[in-house]
């Protein structure tokens, strides 16, 4: 079996509650999704097709146990779920960041999903499976991505309406860089007394925004 990869490359992690750990990077190449705010449109193009046992060779080289599946979005290739696993089976720790479009039902149970529920700005706000909630276990993790006002209420009404089983510290506001500031939505979670986290990009602040493989 074989996926589409549009890069891999080792980092510390700068999103989730892994934020600050070293991590592999497994970017897999195609995106059903245009999101005005993108920070990785080359995913969409860039593509060069590897078998599982050339990934593994590549990941395992990095001597890392900490691995994130990420896109594009990772689930419009019929490969990613047995490739996780796969890779749960050989003992790594798996994330799986995805754009909640695709059903997340047969992802193995002991995989990490982090959603990305697009808002407003994104102009991808329809676009959310709203089954996904559904199948979620304790251990998995929902972001916002957050450019505006509109944004933030958008989040909270889905916070605390349909996430009052997911943890606090597993739900995440991030800040849209250059377009709104970080101190405005923490401003909002505190008056509002939000059941989520302020989460920065922390990849984005200790190197140049646009910078690749970090």
């Amino acid at each position: 079996m074989q996926l589409d990869i549009c890069e891999i490359f080792y980092s510390l992690q700068g999103e989730s509650t892994f934020t600050g750990l070293p991590c592999i990077f497994i970017r897999l190449s195609g995106c059903n999704l245009s999101c005005s705010w993108c920070d990785t449109p080359y995913a969409k193009k860039e593509s060069q097709s590897m078998t599982f046992d050339q990934i593994l060779k590549k990941v395992s080289s990095y001597h890392c146990n900490l691995i994130e599946i990420t896109g594009g979005e990772p689930l419009l290739q019929e490969s990613t779920p047995p490739f996780i696993s796969m890779l749960l089976e050989k003992n790594f720790q798996v994330l799986l960041e995805t754009n909640g479009s695709k059903n997340i039902k047969n992802i193995h149970s002991n995989c990490i999903k982090i959603i990305d529920i697009k808002c407003p700005s994104s102009n991808e706000s329809d676009s959310f499976l709203s089954k996904n909630i559904d199948f979620l276990t304790k251990h998995d993790e929902i972001k916002f991505v957050i450019g505006s006002r509109k944004d933030y209420e958008f989040a909270k009404a889905i916070i605390e309406k349909k996430l009052t089983g997911i943890l606090q510290k597993k739900i995440h506001l991030s800040p849209v860089l250059g377009q709104i500031s970080p101190k405005a939505i923490a401003t909002w979670m505190i008056e509002d007394n939000l059941h989520a986290r302020l989460s920065l990009q922390q990849h984005k602040i200790i190197w140049h925004p646009d910078k690749r493989g970090v």
